[in-house]
């Protein structure tokens, strides 16, 4: 059923799938760390527990990456833990909300994420654009194996904005050396040399609904799309059998690869939950910087994304 959809995939929000399989690309399994493991990183985690949760908008919010607009300030948590992007803008809507039902024992808060303009404020577009928010980070080496956690609800599919095509993300920042290509011109001949810089790669995944209105079976379904395999591109994650909360997480372990989890329900991730892990872009990672995620929608000045509810996520660490 995966295979159907492969055409119907965003080409705004989403680069274009280049495989379907899930794979675990020369990983040794016994090298993962379960994301979740270790200590939580200072400042880098929310349970939305505080009733006086809020996030300070500074309207109007960053589009620089449609208009080239950085509209400074940015947009701030009061517990200074999130942060507006300033090249897409925050969600037009950050609110802390009740935990839905099945939620983490205990909670009682969880952070609603919600957009209609995700493009430039106030104005529609005719493609998808997405809103960032941003936590906040610290450098951690891969040496002591950082990780990321999140709890994620996912509405029922009647809920969803009616549209085939990306709708959120969870998304992580690092840095690894990445080869350049270089041409230089000489007299009679040109000749090509590569150098190596450290640049900063947006690892990840997301959630992509293919709306029934587009479904040659008349059936709402999603699926994981993962960033990235070796070669660089987006591959085809976990079917998403049932809605409801999910824990995701991502680790990144000291021979350089990252590792992929996704379970249904709030338990605590195992190792039987990975179902990736790679060298993304065919480099080692470095370095582990911060976590954010994505809320798109169709960007048609009518339509809201749909409402994407948080809960717990935090940054981990192992010490050595």
């Amino acid at each position: 059923m995966l295979l159907q959809w492969n055409h119907f995939f965003s080409r705004h929000c989403l680069a274009l799938i280049a495989g379907t399989s899930i794979l675990i690309a020369g990983a040794d399994v016994n090298a993962q760390v379960v994301p979740g493991t270790g200590t939580k990183v200072d400042g880098s985690w929310d349970d939305f527990e505080d009733e006086s949760w809020e996030f300070v908008t500074n309207l109007p919010k960053s589009s620089y990456n449609v208009d080239k607009q950085t509209r400074y300030p940015l947009g701030q948590s009061a517990n200074s833990i999130w942060t507006e992007s300033a090249k897409r803008g925050q969600p037009d809507i950050l609110q802390r909300v009740p935990t839905p039902p099945g939620g983490l024992p205990g909670s009682k808060g969880a952070l609603l994420m919600k957009s209609l303009h995700t493009g430039v404020p106030g104005h529609g577009s005719r493609g998808t654009n997405q809103d960032d928010l941003i936590m906040q980070g610290n450098m951690v080496s891969v040496n002591f194996s950082p990780s990321v956690v999140t709890r994620v609800y996912l509405p029922p599919f009647e809920e969803w904005e009616d549209k085939t095509g990306t709708s959120f993300g969870f998304r992580t920042a690092v840095k690894a050396p990445m080869k350049s290509k270089s041409k230089s011109r000489r007299r009679f001949f040109r000749s090509s040399s590569y150098s190596t810089k450290i640049e900063t790669l947006y690892l990840g995944m997301f959630i992509q609904f293919n709306s029934k209105t587009d479904s040659p079976n008349g059936e709402d379904s999603a699926v994981f799309i993962v960033r990235a395999d070796t070669s660089g591109q987006d591959f085809i994650g976990p079917e998403i059998k049932q809605t409801g909360w999910w824990t995701l997480g991502m680790s990144f372990t000291p021979d350089g690869r990252i590792h992929y989890y996704a379970s249904p329900g709030v338990d605590p991730l195992t190792p039987a939950d990975r179902f990736a892990s790679h060298l993304p872009y065919g480099t080692r990672i470095q370095s582990f910087h911060t976590a954010f995620f994505n809320v798109c929608n169709q960007d048609n000045g009518r339509t809201w994304s749909t409402e994407w509810i948080i809960d717990d996520p935090a940054m981990y660490y192992i010490s050595r």
